[in-house]
């Protein structure tokens, strides 16, 4: 492998507490007994509105997704202030660079506020390019990685996604190539195993596939 290709959110930016903080606040006026971040792995799912429906135990109604949504962001977008990059995410970063590996960053995280968020950390110098979603529309990560292989011009046989949901998994497929799961983020390992490819608990052991 040559070229890592990092996820962001539950991956280098360790920001579960800060997810599960946030559905617990969105859910509490339901009565809902509030989630530990195991019991928030065992309920999650994709897309995330039939996560909600798993919680509730019902459908939801006209209009709820969307006010579901915008709390969660609300308070996400609070909550994630206190949160800070994975344990070994920065010696992860300056090991594969130490071993001449090129490196980017995407994200389905908006563009605009991944930018500011990386350079504020001061990881930016360790990317080639860091791509967020520039869409309102969101759409899968395998379109995105399909647009980030092509800009970056290396080939994918050369590419190791480094991710911690299925979706991660499921981009590198689409474009031929390789992908490791780490276990940081909202999907539990036993959904992660089922996809079949590598699953580590911490980052430098995902460096180990490469």
């Amino acid at each position: 492998m040559r070229h890592i290709v990092w996820d962001w959110n539950g991956t280098l930016f360790h920001d579960i507490d800060a997810v599960v903080g946030a559905t617990n606040a969105v859910f509490e006026p339901y009565g809902l007994g509030s989630y530990d971040v195991d019991g928030f792995r065992a309920v999650y799912t994709r897309p995330i509105w039939a996560a909600y429906e798993r919680m509730l135990g019902r459908s939801l109604l006209d209009g709820e997704w969307e006010r579901l949504d915008i709390g969660f962001h609300d308070n996400y977008h609070r909550l994630m202030l206190e949160c800070g990059l994975a344990a070994d995410a920065l010696s992860a970063l300056e090991a594969w660079r130490a071993a001449q590996g090129r490196q980017s960053l995407l994200s389905m995280w908006a563009h605009e506020r991944l930018v500011p968020k990386v350079a504020e950390f001061g990881i930016d110098h360790y990317f080639t390019r860091v791509d967020g979603l520039r869409s309102a529309s969101g759409g899968h990560k395998a379109e995105s990685m399909v647009e980030h292989i092509a800009t970056l011009g290396v080939d994918p046989a050369d590419v190791l996604v480094i991710g911690d949901s299925v979706d991660d998994a499921h981009a590198a497929q689409h474009v031929g190539a390789r992908a490791v799961l780490y276990t940081g983020g909202m999907t539990s390992r036993t959904d992660l195993a089922a996809f079949g490819v590598p699953v580590v608990d911490t980052l430098a052991n995902a460096l180990d596939h490469a």
